[in-house]
């Protein structure tokens, strides 16, 4: 079976924040009954027509110490994910570490974190695909700025010293995983965001919001910050010395720039800098295309998702919408090579951001938590039956071509993998891919 053309992907929601000052994790896969049906999960994942999954296993409850894991439930779902030849993208780290680890704020995170993406590649040589950690600038956000999560602070220098760590966990764990997976690909699911000024005296705050919202990338990628970002790194916490780590292992020629958009990722700015919700304006083909002038890197749409609402249709609307701009992307040259409705079943408690823990059921899956197929769902299923063929082969963008998760043995698998590493082992493969930098 040939790679897909194109990668049709949902997700299964992990993510496993702590409130309440690390007493309390809101555990995804548990409340929306994973951990019993993900059989079943896995049935409507193969009935959508869909090849491709964004998943991982529970980092609690697997990663129980320095070099000590329990592979349980990894070993029967991602036994189960080979045999039915879906293609996994696997998220190691969503929103939350176990709790020996602590949090963010831990600068024995990186270096534990890549032992642990290495161990699951290890015992999983077959996925090529990775998240090593989701949304990078997010989870350091709610962590360590708004004081949502995790460690629950709210300074810059927090915000700082868990990004840091976050994108530093995020490179070495790719280094990892290549040292086992050589022609690995690694999809950053990233959120993207733009802040627009409210009036003149809102248009320098906006400007630096602007540039924030690039810091997980340009560390993670190896791009110089510009002027304003690196004075506020250094300003809180970062040493010279920690900024060079990120230029010096830019790993951006096995990567895929994943963008996330959601009506709640454009922002209206005001004087003081505080911000408030503009729900669309631009929307994802003008915001993609920012990220991608900046990076020029391979896109994937990660996530995206709307409440069903009253009129029963509204998730189906933004379903076409997204589409249509994930086409214009395409059209206007962009190489994008995936699209993601996140997720695949409804979600619980991310009406409050999981910062409170209610059990409010959000209406957001391809399918409610019975299990039964909402109308986006028919809608997806059916764009993917007219999609699929249709687009160009998505292998003509990225370094590696995608091998299928039962093709990983056969021998042109291998070559690729051994020509991999060798190229790797060549001194100047680094320097012919390094990125352009903007001088600052």
């Amino acid at each position: 079976m040939a790679a897909p053309q194109f990668l049709f992907a949902t997700g299964i929601e992990n993510s496993n924040p702590t409130i309440q000052n690390g007493r309390l994790r809101l555990d995804e896969y548990e409340k929306c009954g994973h951990y019993k049906f993900w059989q079943k999960d896995f049935d409507l994942v193969q009935e959508m027509g869909i090849e491709c999954l964004r998943y991982g296993p529970p980092i609690h409850t697997t990663w129980l110490g320095p070099g000590k894991y329990n592979w349980d439930f990894a070993d029967a779902t991602f036994g189960d994910l080979l045999r039915r030849n879906i293609i996994p993208i696997v998220d190691l780290c969503h929103f939350g570490v176990p709790d020996w680890l602590g949090n963010f704020q831990n600068p024995d995170f990186p270096a534990l974190f890549a032992e642990y993406a290495g161990a699951f590649a290890r015992r999983f040589p077959w996925v090529q695909l990775y998240t090593p950690v989701n949304e990078m600038y997010i989870c350091a956000e709610f962590s360590a700025l708004y004081g949502w999560w995790n460690e629950q602070l709210a300074s810059d220098q927090a915000f700082v010293t868990a990004l840091k760590y976050i994108v530093k966990a995020n490179v070495l764990a790719m280094h990892a995983i290549l040292a086992v997976r050589p022609d690995a690909l690694f999809v950053q699911s990233e959120s993207s965001e733009y802040f627009h000024a409210e009036n003149p005296d809102a248009i320098k705050p906006a400007e630096l919001l602007n540039a924030k919202r690039f810091l997980s990338l340009d560390l993670n990628y190896g791009r110089r910050v510009d002027s304003d970002m690196y004075e506020y790194l250094l300003d809180n916490g970062m040493t010279r010395a920690e900024y060079h780590f990120f230029l010096e292992n830019d790993l951006r020629h096995q990567c895929i720039m994943g963008n996330d958009y959601y009506r709640t990722n454009e922002h209206r700015v005001r004087p003081d800098g505080s911000t408030t919700a503009s729900g669309e304006i631009f929307g994802y083909h003008v915001i993609t295309t920012q990220y991608h002038d900046r990076y020029r890197l391979p896109v994937m749409h990660t996530e995206t998702n709307l409440w069903q609402g009253p009129n029963g249709d509204e998730a189906v609307n933004w379903l076409w919408k997204e589409w249509a701009n994930v086409l214009r992307v395409r059209n206007d040259g962009v190489p994008i090579v995936g699209f993601t409705w996140y997720s695949l079943t409804d979600q619980v408690d991310w009406d409050t951001a999981l910062r409170e823990n209610n059990g409010n059921v959000n209406p957001l899956g391809l399918y409610d938590l019975n299990r039964n197929i909402r109308p986006v769902g028919e809608a997806y299923k059916k764009l993917i039956s007219q999609w699929k063929q249709v687009l160009p082969a998505q292998t003509a963008c990225l370094q590696m071509p995608l091998v299928m998760p039962q093709q990983s043995n056969e021998a042109w698998a291998k070559r690729q993998q051994a020509e991999a590493k060798a190229d790797q082992a060549q001194p100047t493969t680094a320097a012919a891919n390094a990125p352009l930098q903007d001088n600052h």
